[in-house]
């Protein structure tokens, strides 16, 4: 890949990046055009649908708006279209920001890379796909950046936990694809994550297994400590927690015969020391945990073309959400880390701090506002568990279920006094 696919939310336009002469972005205004670019799946007509909004909280009003959910309970299928192009021999940067600001409980926040193929008016989630990447949140403690990529006719998922942001703040989400098969992940433009993709995706069999022939010595001795072979019970040791009573006697009328044999009552034994155990020493033959050798495994053949792709061509957002409202935007897809590092800084990085204050703002204003209502709703249910009789309901009933022709008494009776005070 020779190009850098900026896949924003308005009418695209090719510009050379002059910084970065070697990559060509494809950059674009967020408008109301992005309705030109993205095309909503027909899949099922049931699709939650997506708006052109900020959010409740954010850094510009206008720059900061993005891609957002707004229907609860709801399947999303949305995509966009660009030029294909193929990261083989080259790095491949997938990036895009998103805000849970509804509090997510359940649902996607990642997108999907799919091929040419790809019919988006029928995209749905048993599309075929090449990679998923983002945060993936259900329940508490359930919240990871998956990561899936198509290999082979089957998806495989990383192996690696990679927590994902669960706060309501917009967030950065860079996944790094090199062409040496190892990977990194960012949040927030940090370093989280890296390796090979190999050792954390279960692409092919393992390199190395254990020799199916080799077994653990019958003498080898993996205990670490053991009791003292030369420590002895004292004679005098008491175990016994109880014990007969001495001082007492058999019936005079116990019958053996009848009764069987008469056992005395027991006693706790005041010299009962409890049970004994002998010391515990370091084993002088341990040998420590047998490790099982390892042979190459005859069935791993390296493959060059793990995450090799040539015709990537849409980026979508299939999800499922309990909770709508999140914000997607600042989608990039490039072959330059510094780049994409770049773009970062220049959108999530301004608005991240004023972002911050805003929604600290909101909430201490929602949270005056809850307290009010809750507060009104104690003193109002305070009032009807006072009013016994419901005194207080009868009165505010019969105000404003007055007859008409109680007003036209009270208008004719104000007009009579008026008048007598005329004459007086």
């Amino acid at each position: 890949m020779r190009a850098v696919e900026e896949v924003t939310l308005g009418c695209p336009g090719l510009v050379q990046n002059h910084d970065h002469p070697a990559s060509t972005s494809q950059i674009a205004e967020t408008t109301d055009g992005w309705k030109k670019r993205w095309v909503e799946s027909k899949h099922q007509p049931d699709y939650g649908k997506f708006q052109l909004a900020t959010g409740k909280f954010y850094g510009d009003k206008e720059k900061d708006k993005g891609l957002q959910t707004s229907e609860d309970a709801k399947f999303y299928a949305l995509s966009t279209r660009f030029t294909p192009f193929s990261n083989v021999n080259e790095t491949l940067v997938v990036q895009f920001s998103v805000k849970h600001e509804q509090g997510i409980d359940c649902g996607g926040g990642y997108v999907k890379l799919f091929p040419d193929t790809l019919n988006q008016e029928d995209m749905h989630s048993e599309s075929t796909y090449y990679i998923m990447f983002g945060p993936d949140i259900c329940g508490f403690g359930n919240n990871e950046v998956k990561i899936i990529f198509y290999h082979q006719e089957k998806y495989h998922v990383n192996n690696r936990t990679i927590k994902c942001r669960i706060n309501k703040d917009t967030h950065l989400y860079t996944l790094i694809l090199r062409p040496n098969a190892t990977y990194e992940v960012k949040i927030d433009n940090e370093h989280v994550i890296s390796g090979e993709l190999e050792d954390d995706w279960d692409f092919l069999p393992p390199r190395k297994i254990k020799d199916p022939y080799a077994r653990k010595p019958r003498k080898w001795d993996e205990r670490p400590q053991i009791e003292d072979p030369d420590d002895k019970k004292p004679e005098d040791w008491e175990d016994f927690e109880f014990i007969p009573d001495p001082e007492a006697k058999k019936p005079d009328d116990w019958n053996e015969a009848m009764d069987g044999e008469w056992e005395g009552p027991l006693i706790p034994n005041l010299k009962y020391k409890g049970q004994w155990k002998p010391r515990i020493i370091d084993n002088p033959d341990y040998q420590g945990e047998w490790v099982h050798p390892e042979i190459d495994n005859p069935k791993y053949k390296p493959d060059p073309t793990i995450c090799h792709y040539y015709n990537i061509s849409v980026l979508g957002l299939d999800l499922w959400q309990v909770k709508s409202g999140s914000v997607f935007d600042n989608f990039l897809l490039t072959n330059d880390e510094e780049f994409a590092e770049e773009v970062g800084n220049s959108t999530w990085g301004l608005r991240k701090d004023r972002e911050k204050q805003w929604r600290e703002v909101y909430e201490e204003i929602q949270k005056k506002k809850q307290a009010e209502e809750a507060k009104k709703k104690r003193e109002k249910q305070k009032e009807r568990e006072e009013d016994i009789w419901g005194l207080d309901e009868a009165d505010s009933e019969e105000d404003l279920e007055e007859e008409p022709g109680n007003d036209r008494l009270m208008q004719e009776a104000s007009t009579k006094r008026v008048s007598q005070r005329s004459e007086l």
